[in-house]
């Protein structure tokens, strides 16, 4: 092993390199020079702190670094191995999302497009369902080396999260009570839907009615209902909640409230077969914003976290991996269907 310590060794003069980024680079380096082969283990941990002086959390991270590109895998607390010669593997990301929705879609791009060529992303979607992502959660388990994880908020998610290391694990979308130690990026539902309806509440009060679309058997975050039910009690407003629209039952001088844009598209084919004005005889508000968001009936009115830069800080998580703990606001777009 010799050979190995001294690959390592000799980038200790590189001074812009970390210790973490001397380490991968060494044995990478080994592995390019056939000091190294598939099937090789690797110096146990207590070696290596003693042959290069590097703190074990050090070495352990870049053990671990490898074994996300699947340069590298660990075989039953025996000590790592070298599993794959093809150096310019790339770090391996799964992302789990609820369903490829537009601001999923949004949320997607933007961080792929911030992360570049140097990682490779592997999108699963558990659509709500417990099974699912029980299911995606074992078969993802130990083969990468980021997750980035839009979870169901139920206590039994969190015990299979507690599965993964805290270093390799962020928490976006909805929020999960956690440890401490794990990082997220997440949306907080009932104070601020209260908060924004308030400084709408020009614009609704123009209506006669205000409905809200919400399912407790679907993914719909609890908080939303609840602060609407607080936003229309404490400024009297004539609110219900209704499961779903009934086809051709859109109502003049009534405001339509969306969590999801499953009954959006036929509110808005209804307002259009009535005749009636969107802003003026039908109102719309919808959570989660798009592009088509912004253009469509010269814009819908929209509650909703940005998801932009939810990605742009889930990306910088993955290639800092420094503990981060957000929630990212909500922020209203004023457009014409209010």
């Amino acid at each position: 092993m010799n050979e190995l310590f001294n690959k390592i060794k000799e980038l200790k003069d590189e001074s812009l390199r970390s210790k973490h980024e001397q380490l991968v680079t060494g044995i990478i380096n080994a592995i390019n020079d056939k000091i190294l082969k598939k099937g090789d283990r690797l110096p146990s941990i207590n070696n290596m702190v003693k042959e290069v002086g590097f703190a074990r959390k050090t070495i352990v991270r870049a053990y671990e670094d490898l074994k996300g590109r699947g340069i590298v895998e660990s075989k039953n607390f025996k000590g790592y191995y070298i599993a794959n010669t093809n150096t310019k593997s790339k770090l391996k990301i799964a992302l789990l999302l609820y369903a490829f929705q537009a601001f999923h879609e949004d949320f997607y791009n933007t961080f792929r497009k911030e992360l570049g060529k140097k990682y490779q992303i592997d999108i699963f979607f558990h659509h709500n369902n417990l099974e699912v992502f029980k299911n995606i959660i074992d078969t993802v388990n130990g083969k990468y080396g980021m997750y980035v994880i839009a979870p169901i908020p139920v206590p039994e998610v969190g015990v299979m999260l507690r599965e993964i290391s805290s270093e390799k694990l962020l928490i976006i979308d909805r929020y999960l009570e956690m440890p401490k130690e794990y990082s997220f990026i997440s949306q907080e539902f009932e104070n601020s839907t209260y908060q924004r309806l308030q400084e709408l509440h020009d614009g609704i009060k123009k209506y006669d009615k205000m409905i809200l679309f919400y399912r407790s058997d679907s993914d719909y975050p609890e908080g939303i209902k609840n602060g609407f039910t607080k936003f229309i009690d404490d400024y009297s407003i004539n609110g219900s909640i209704q499961k779903t629209h009934k086809q051709g039952s859109v109502k003049k001088n009534t405001l339509y409230f969306f969590i999801s844009d499953t009954n959006l598209w036929q509110v808005l084919k209804d307002t259009v077969q009535e005749g009636y004005k969107l802003g003026e005889d039908v109102g719309i508000i919808t959570h989660n914003d798009s592009d088509a968001k912004e253009i469509i009936f010269n814009g819908i009115t929209t509650i909703s976290a940005d998801f932009k830069e939810m990605a742009l800080e889930a990306a910088t998580f993955v290639k800092d991996k420094i503990a981060v703990h957000k929630i990212i606001p909500s922020q209203i777009k004023k457009r014409n269907s209010l």
